[in-house]
């Protein structure tokens, strides 16, 4: 018993300065990404097809790719503090049913995600899901809902060895993200799922009805003014 108290006192020890030193370095992490373009994410080193991309402002993508994502991927961005609670709650329920799996990710989780750490398959994306909630958290309360989607925009995912929708506008549309159309830029939230695998120029199937439906969407959070927060 002697021995094993030293023990357990160290091993507590040791847990507490690795729970505060990440703390530290998450929040600094953070703070640096508020003001700095990551230069790279995770998935970027890992993608076996290199990397294409080119950092660019907000203020240079058009609003409909905006519109495009939150039609896609988040209705509720600019209500919400970085989760979905129904969403995340019918994801549940579907999946317990034996449903196709589907997440209730929001943009917010996303970009936490794609920004800070790993992608995942098995049982390493339900690990993930922690340090994931807890970056999710800082972005919110640091970044705010504009910056957010600026890196949302630049660090996802758009096609093999593509990231960001300024490759992935020059890459299917020979054109800059100033001058995506409703249409294409619906066409590059369709893809962005399973970028590797839907095609954007000439979709058909399942992606081409996905994103008309996107491209209907953009017009619903135009006049509802779901993008509101980012442009305030």
């Amino acid at each position: 018993m002697a021995r094993t108290t030293p023990m357990i006192l160290g091993f507590l020890k040791f847990t507490a300065k690795a729970i505060i030193g990440f703390v530290l370095i998450s929040l600094l992490w953070v703070l640096l990404y508020a003001v700095v373009p990551p230069p790279a994410t995770f998935t970027m080193l890992a993608d076996s097809s290199g990397m294409t991309k080119d950092w660019t402002s907000l203020s240079d993508i058009d609003r409909n790719m905006v519109r495009a994502v939150i039609a896609a991927e988040d209705g509720k961005f600019c209500s919400h503090d970085g989760f979905d609670r129904d969403a995340i709650e019918q994801a549940i329920e579907r999946n317990a049913k034996g449903k196709r799996m589907r997440g209730g990710s929001t943009i917010s989780q996303q970009t936490a995600k794609n920004a800070f750490l790993w992608q995942g398959t098995g049982w390493t994306r339900y690990v993930r899901k922690v340090p994931e909630v807890w970056f999710t958290f800082l972005i919110e309360t640091i970044w705010g809902k504009r910056r957010i989607m600026e890196v949302y925009l630049n660090v996802a995912e758009t096609g093999i060895g593509t990231y960001g929708v300024e490759a992935g506008a020059q890459r299917y549309f020979n054109h800059g993200a100033d001058k995506l159309t409703p249409a294409e830029a619906a066409r590059i939230a369709a893809i962005l799922p399973l970028p590797k695998k839907r095609e954007a120029v000439t979709p058909s199937g399942f992606t081409r009805r996905y994103g008309n439906t996107i491209r209907a969407r953009i017009g619903v959070v135009k006049r509802d003014g779901l993008d509101a927060c980012v442009y305030k």
